[in-house]
């Protein structure tokens, strides 16, 4: 699917704000409510729209502590993978899971309580994950501020519609 820039200005309303109502789109984007809906359910069908979720405050949740953790298997097996792949998704706390290039095989992110709760996790679940031969983890000392998801993937040098 092409999409041009009123599809373009639609996927930056709704990424900057998902419950926003279908007519303020449709008067943001100079369309009418019902082709504003055809829309957002043609970018939804070809996939450019995968969802709707909310940010959660992880902080203000009660998750201090946020750990990078890079994971190395002993092979690199398809069974392998799939094993650790469903098995590190059933672990509370693990943010993201990326299969990566390099040294390591997976990068996780990890929300936690404290550092306590990030060592009975090591325990209980990534040291008894299959195939792991190698845990090297670290610690975000505070987030950065970057671009949006949607700056990233329209914004500059993205695609023109």
């Amino acid at each position: 699917m092409q999409i041009d820039r009123i599809d373009r200005h639609i996927l930056e309303l709704l990424a900057a704000d998902a419950r926003m109502a279908v007519s303020t789109v449709a008067g943001a984007v100079g369309l009418s409510q019902s082709a504003a809906t055809r829309r957002i359910q043609a970018l939804e069908a070809a996939g450019m729209i995968e969802g709707y979720t909310a940010r959660l405050g992880a902080r203000r949740l009660g998750f201090a502590v946020t750990a990078l953790v890079d994971i190395t298997l002993g092979t690199q097996i398809e069974e392998d993978l799939a094993r650790f792949e469903a098995a590190v998704g059933a672990i509370d706390g693990v943010v993201d899971c990326a299969l990566v290039s390099g040294a390591q095989d997976y990068r996780l992110r990890i929300v936690c309580r404290d550092l306590d709760d990030y060592e009975r996790l090591h325990r209980e679940h990534l040291g008894r994950l299959p195939g792991v031969t190698t845990i090297s983890s670290r610690f975000v000392l505070r987030p950065v501020p970057t671009r949006s998801e949607a700056d990233a993937l329209l914004g500059g040098g993205g695609r023109q519609g």
